[in-house]
């Protein structure tokens, strides 16, 4: 079941969807007698169909009601609404210690901290006769002041009672199903696996492999698939733990014990083990062999890898390939704000040369030597590049054009034909060879890849048009598609291994700090390096060597108040991005969605005159209502949801949205109505009313638009939108009436506000550095240049993101995207 916000279950208020999975879904909510936040998790009504399995639920959600210990979630309270119950239970602001390790490196010290608040937590609940049985990353919370804290001790069994006989095992990961055990291949024990009796030593086992991936970077027994890690953990010991991680042996020793076996060779109690943990943690690591508390290196390979700087100028470097040699490396690079040109370098050389060709960018290179280029490349939308596709020699020679408004290519291993990505009807289309089209989608795609055999094509499929998170897919030449590793908040350039066997890929689940890692055609994920840097794989060799860039990107904000005559750096964190500006220019809308935002992003809003920022929530904001008290937006982590949030007191409203996936949102002037750039499943974006009383959205445009701007007039009748052709028109909101053309707009035009009687339109033209602003009007067609947007530091910048005016334009913010990369070189990955 699916609650929607202000639903009450007792005395509890839903406030919005925390997350869900197999055990349920859960909920913040509001106690309404003592004031306080509360988590309220429901539980599956498959699990609770059975009235004997219902009264045991409830013993058992009482008796671990009884646990009270700082690193254990309290149960607060239980009930029912109809047949389905639900927990009540203490609401913690933090992150997962999945989410944890895929930030990076723990320090030994930090390590040892949560090692040991975990041995306390299951401790407690040991003594009290209650064994977890589901102990992995996802359920150990570590709040923003350290705790650590177990989750879902309230669905779990009692300790068996002797001769009690299991009920088996769940056969996926993250999967629970009628009548089995619960448990999560990867961090079951080997008892559990076999389907035997399982006691608290089992937790014990459990929390030794998370110690192990904490202290490694790697699940201690992940294999390709599921039966073959059952079979791992019950037969097969962990590789060790390497001496680099400068761990002190003891610490080792407790998790190599923990993962004895036979459950006889663990702690006869779980209170000697958490002893051993907290010792360790209050000696700081001592017992290191170099007496240093060092960061634990994440890396797959048996000796760290290598890494060669490449480059030494400011600027932004997009796309990079090895030449057949595999020591020639061609690169494009925008130096010092300069148009991007291709140069190439070799390893031995601190020098670069520049290629005798026009301004392109690289997209392949041939195993013959031939290049696949870019012309004329410029920016389509937030992370898109398109331009010309042309070849061209490597060894020199004019280029020859093959086809227009390109966004990505690749050869395919005999160099006969391309893998391209390109728009058509307002679709993003994967075609291999060019004109056999393989997957289309209403969102976007990139950095196609041909395998070493030719026979399919990894790609990344990104739902939300703007939005670089996504997932790694696969489609064979009959247009299979295979889904390959998911839920990346950012996934960006992709390679095949040199075996071929692997595609190896930058991306990460929380923040923008993108690692390197690789999954097999099966799904099977492992990660090969992290570094404190955006990586960004370009290629890799036969013989095993990889181009990366890092990237230091940064979106910030520019703003002029009120009555000011200079602008203000009104930037927050790393990914500032403005939604809008208030009419009166004193309040800014902005979201947070790089590394400071988190993996479920954050909205702000701030005063233009640099007063400090409030936090509203998590997600993409849209605008604010016309009164300003409300504010549109939209949830990025799964199940996507809209939302509006108060600006000041009050609590968020969810909207339904039927089948849709949103992509933006504009109030219509009334308050009543929001207007949405949406898409179905396999269609493209249209754009929708959208009651908010909850009647049905209604479509008001064919399929194919563009989204991110559509202006709407100030009496909301008109929405100036871009469809497939690329050109603007007026679609009326309400009314048979046709749209009409609006002939001075071209496809790079963005338009921005109506001013206040609607007669003109400001708009700024993507693509251009400086920005420009001019106003258009739209009864004579006559422009009048109104801004001109620059940072003063050219070195890096990509684009002028989002530009917002006040209706008379004496105020206005704007983003810059600015990229500064380094192209490395790097050697040992395997």
């Amino acid at each position: 079941m699916s609650l929607a916000p202000r639903t009450r279950l007792g005395p509890y208020e839903i406030v919005g969807q925390l997350g869900a999975g197999g055990m349920g879904e859960v909920y913040r909510a509001r106690d309404s007698r003592l004031g306080r936040d509360v988590a309220v998790k429901v539980l599956p009504e498959h699990l609770t169909a059975d009235r004997d399995r219902l009264a045991r639920f409830e013993k058992e959600a009482r008796a671990a009601s009884a646990l009270n210990h700082p690193n254990v979630v309290t149960i607060y309270d239980i009930g029912f609404d109809g047949p389905v119950p639900w927990l009540a239970m203490e609401f913690v602001d933090g992150m997962t210690l999945r989410e944890l390790i895929e930030r990076g490196a723990l320090t030994p010290k930090k390590l040892l901290e949560v090692g040991a608040q975990i041995g306390e937590g299951l401790a407690k609940a040991h003594s009290a006769g209650i064994v977890h049985r589901d102990l992995k990353p996802e359920n150990v919370m570590v709040t923003r002041d350290g705790y650590v804290k177990i989750l879902d001790f309230g669905l779990v069994k009692l300790t068996e009672q002797e001769g009690e006989p299991a009920d088996g095992i769940t056969a996926a990961r993250g999967a629970t199903t009628p009548g089995m055990v619960i448990g999560t291949v990867g961090y079951m024990s080997p008892e559990q696996a076999s389907a035997q009796k399982v006691d608290f030593t089992s937790d014990q086992f459990s929390l030794g492999t998370i110690l192990y991936e904490l202290a490694t970077g790697r699940p201690a027994f992940r294999r390709s698939t599921s039966a073959e890690t059952l079979v791992a953990i019950m037969r097969e010991e962990p590789e060790p733990i390497p001496l680099s991680t400068r761990l002190p042996a003891p610490f080792r020793w407790v998790i190599e014990r923990c993962l004895a076996k036979d459950p006889e060779e663990r702690y006869a109690s779980t209170r000697d083990l958490a002893r051993d943990l907290a010792t360790l943690r209050d000696r700081g690591g001592e017992s290191s062999s170099s007496g240093e508390i060092a960061p634990v290196q994440i890396s797959s390979a048996e000796t760290s890898p290598t890494y060669q700087r490449l480059t030494f100028r400011r600027g932004t470097i997009l796309a990079a390939r090895f030449a057949p040699d595999g020591q020639t490396i061609v690169y494009g690079a925008s130096w010092e704000g300069n148009p991007t040109r291709l140069f190439s370098t070799r390893p031995e050389s601190a020098e670069s040369s520049q290629l005798m060709l026009p301004d392109a960018e690289i997209l392949a290179i041939s195993r013959s030597g031939m290049m696949a280029i870019s012309l004329e490349r410029r920016w389509a939308g937030r992370f898109i590049w398109s331009g010309t596709l042309a070849q061209v020699p490597l060894i020199g020679g004019a280029p020859r054009e093959i086809l227009e408004d390109v966004q990505w290519a690749d050869w395919s291993p005999d160099g006969s034909s391309l893998a391209i990505v390109r728009n058509v009807g307002g679709k993003a289309r994967l075609e291999y060879p060019i004109g056999t089209v393989l997957y289309e989608t209403g969102g976007w795609l990139s950095h196609p890849r041909v395998s070493p055999r030719g026979d399919s094509v990894a790609f990344f499929e990104h739902p939300v048009i703007g939005d670089d998170s996504g997932s790694l897919m696969l489609v064979d030449k009959t247009g299979r598609l295979s889904p390959v590793s998911a839920d990346w908040i950012t996934a960006y350039g992709l390679a095949w291994s040199p075996d071929g066997k692997e595609i190896w890929f930058t991306a990460t689940r929380v923040g923008v700090a993108r690692a390197i890692w690789a999954a097999t055609p099966g799904g099977s994920e492992r990660l090969l390096v992290r570094t404190p840097g955006e990586l960004t794989i370009q290629d890799v060799t036969r013989e095993g060597n990889v181009l990366v860039t890092n990237d230091n990107g940064k979106v910030g904000i520019v703003g002029q108040a009120p009555g000011q005559t200079k602008e203000n750096d009104l930037s927050l964190l790393d990914w500032s991005l403005v939604r809008e500006i208030s009419t009166d220019g004193k309040m800014l809308l902005f979201d947070e969605s790089g590394e400071g935002g988190g993996s479920a992003h954050g909205i702000y809003v701030r005063r233009t005159d640099g007063s400090p920022a409030v936090r509203l929530g998590e997600g993409k904001a849209f605008g604010f209502s016309p009164d300003g008290r409300w504010v549109a937006s939209m949830t990025i982590v799964p199940p996507k949801r809209l939302f509006l949030l108060p600006v000041k007191a009050g609590e968020p409203r969810q909207i339904e949205i039927d089948d849709l996936s949103v992509h933006a949102a504009r109030w219509i002037p009334e308050g009543e109505r929001l207007l949405i750039a949406a898409s179905k499943a396999g269609e493209g974006v249209r754009l929708y009313v959208l009651p908010l009383n909850g009647d049905p959205p209604r479509a008001i445009t064919p399929e194919g638009m563009a989204i991110g701007f559509f202006p709407i007039s100030p009496d909301g009748k008109w929405v100036v939108a871009q469809p497939a052709d690329g050109l603007f028109y007026l679609y009326p909101i309400d009314g048979d009436e046709e749209p009409k053309k609006i002939p001075t707009l071209g496809p790079d035009d963005r338009p921005i506000r109506w001013t206040p009687v609607g007669q003109s339109l400001y708009v700024f033209r993507r693509g251009e550095l400086p920005g420009q602003v001019f106003l258009l009007d739209l009864a004579t067609g006559r422009k009048e240049a109104v801004r001109e947007l620059m940072p003063p530091d050219p070195a890096g910048l990509i684009e002028i993101v989002s530009v917002q005016l006040t209706p008379d334009a004496a105020s206005y913010a704007y983003s810059y995207h600015r990229i500064l990369s380094d192209l490395l070189l790097v050697e040992g990955l395997k």
